[in-house]
């Protein structure tokens, strides 16, 4: 059997995706790009290329500033596989991926992966009931279709998404019955130092402060400093229950929307091994990257929030910034060549970070958040609780790989996923280390479950791409 090859692989198709590999063919690497979806956006501008004229609008300039990479991106060389699974990326830089259910390898002389991030897991009490989603779900869904969720919405969390969501949900016709922000009162006092840094990216704060104003100005029900946050209902949800300023208060719903911010997707760079660091004002792991994306493993490179979030413009830009990285090492452009191209990728990617250290310390997720009590389920796919896991550190468990010994947890269908950070964090204040001591969950392939056929299809494919085009 033949591997394909080419002269840079982007996988994913958001921002720095889309960027990535517009700069790259633009450069003159052969370049493919392959995405989950079936289509161009990524999360933050998905179905950017289906969105009606009236939802677009609703959903405001900042998406629809996705149209104009889709629009490069469809215009230029670049070979797009979309509907395409990557479930396995190996040190040599060899891919495995499906589509239309038969899996398929290439080689890549450099790979740029711009997996983008995913919310943080919010493990309190009533998680797992029908009818409670991440504040992120309702807006993919309201992108993708128009849907909107159905009853009294309640959304309860913290960070600018969760404001976002609520005004689109709002102008949507969603009804909002209340925003229940878990940010603690001392987050403020963290995040003063910060102020005169964010006050260069003004177009932030404003737009934040739009955001809480309209919520205001529209008369929702808004809970500040909320703790012993938990979601009642036998069958669904039926109220969400919290203590805010001295007072306990419990608010009937039928969908309860959760956000505590977003964090890297980092289960490619897990199943490369390559070197991870704990980020202390994200709560967090983040890939260790040069200044052209490139990771401890050589030829692979991480762009956008994979690497560290930072929102759309600034993955739009470090993605343009891997690619220059990745030509100049193949010798498609000399090192000035290189450097004049980024200059000003580098300023934007500069300004648009500036924001963060200000809205890191204002929306850390509370503590009660990170240790869940006892009974609270943390591993859904195993059904695995917080206690257990105390326990298991008790019983001389040291990190979340011997979890799966003691448990199985980790070992479900999300892959650590969504348990990984919270079984860290726990393990680390049960051992009473640091959570970068502690570790991740190690990944390995697949990615994501793919049906045994798939697999078979190896054996038998030539993977010269005839099958697996645009």
């Amino acid at each position: 059997m033949t591997t394909r090859e080419c002269d840079l692989l982007v996988i994913g198709g958001g921002p720095a995706g889309m960027a990535a590999a517009n700069a790259g063919a633009a450069l003159g690497l052969k370049t493919l790009l392959m995405d989950e979806q079936m289509q161009a956006g990524g999360q933050i501008y998905r179905n950017i290329n289906g969105v009606s004229g009236h939802l677009g609008a609703l959903l405001g300039p900042d998406y629809l500033h996705g149209r104009e990479l889709a629009a490069r991106l469809r215009g230029s060389a670049v070979e797009t596989h979309f509907g395409t699974l990557v479930w396995e990326v190996t040190a040599d830089r060899e891919v495995s991926a499906q589509k239309n259910g038969q899996s398929f390898r290439l080689r890549a002389k450099q790979i740029i992966a711009a997996s983008g991030a995913m919310e943080r897991a919010s493990p309190v009490p009533g998680w797992t009931l029908p009818g409670v989603m991440n504040a992120g779900a309702a807006q993919i869904a309201l992108k993708s279709g128009a849907s909107l969720p159905a009853g009294r919405v309640v959304l309860a969390g913290g960070g600018p998404l969760l404001f976002l969501v609520a005004c689109q949900l709002m102008d949507a016709g969603a009804e909002i019955t209340a925003i229940v922000e878990t940010s603690p009162a001392a987050n403020l006092l963290r995040a003063l130092p910060h102020l005169p840094t964010a006050l260069t990216a003004p177009a932030y704060l404003i737009k934040g402060l739009s955001m809480m104003r309209k919520i205001r100005v529209a008369g929702i029900p808004w809970f500040r400093q909320a703790s012993a946050l938990s979601i009642d209902g036998r069958q669904q949800v039926e109220a969400v229950r919290f203590h805010s300023r001295g007072q306990d208060q419990r608010i009937a719903a039928d969908v309860v929307l959760l956000h505590h911010g977003i964090i890297p997707n980092t289960q490619i760079g897990r199943m490369l091994r390559i070197e991870h660091a704990w980020n202390q004002g994200q709560l967090c792991w983040h890939p260790i990257l040069d200044s052209w994306g490139e990771t401890s493993s050589p030829g692979i490179r991480i762009a956008g929030d994979g690497g560290g979030i930072a929102g759309a413009l600034a993955a739009e830009a470090s993605g343009m910034i891997a690619a220059y990285g990745a030509a100049y090492t193949l010798g498609k452009i000399t090192e000035p060549e290189r450097d004049r191209g980024t200059a000003m990728m580098r300023r934007l990617l500069d300004r648009h970070r500036r924001i963060r250290p200000f809205l890191d310390a204002l929306y850390q997720p509370p503590e009660w958040l990170l240790q869940p009590s006892d009974d609270v389920v943390v591993c859904r796919c195993e059904e695995v609780t917080a206690g257990r896991i105390r326990k298991m550190a008790s019983q001389g468990c040291t990190g979340p790989n011997q979890t799966k010994f003691f448990s199985r947890c980790g070992m479900g269908p999300c892959q650590g996923r969504i348990c990984g950070l919270p079984v860290t964090q726990i393990l680390a204040r049960e051992l009473r280390r640091d959570p970068g001591e502690v570790g991740a969950y190690r990944i390995r392939p697949p990615l994501k479950p793919i049906p045994i056929g798939s697999l078979a299809a190896l054996d038998s494919t030539t993977t010269t791409g005839d099958d697996y085009g645009n």
